[in-house]
């Protein structure tokens, strides 16, 4: 079995560090449900300020995260690729077993003592 190159492994670790914010991945999880959406919209959707949702914006472009097209004067973000959204659903799967796990066992705890 091979093993991934070094370079492969830091792309992978500024992939996931390029995301690595609340308002990116909120960012990322409106876009998986919408087509393209404008900073106004992204801004109204997650109730932040604009220079707020443009930075985090600037982030995940820079990254290849999200794509940008303009529109007369508007300028549209989408995810580059939309199996961002399936990454997105995956990572919630596992923390939501994860904690399923943990309110188990907190029951369980509460039942023996």
């Amino acid at each position: 079995m091979s093993r991934p190159s070094k370079e492969l492994q830091t792309l992978k670790a500024e992939f996931f560090r390029a995301m690595a914010h609340p308002a990116r991945i909120r960012i990322l999880e409106v876009l998986s449900q919408h087509r393209e959406l404008s900073v106004q919209a992204l801004q109204l959707r997650l109730a932040l300020d604009q220079p707020i949702v443009s930075q985090q914006l600037a982030k995940l472009r820079a990254h290849g995260i999200v794509a940008s097209r303009k529109q007369g004067t508007t300028v549209l973000y989408a995810l580059a690729d939309p199996r961002i959204a399936d990454l997105l659903k995956v990572a919630k799967d596992i923390l939501n077993r994860r904690l399923t796990g943990t309110k188990t066992l907190l029951h369980e705890l509460r039942r023996l003592g």
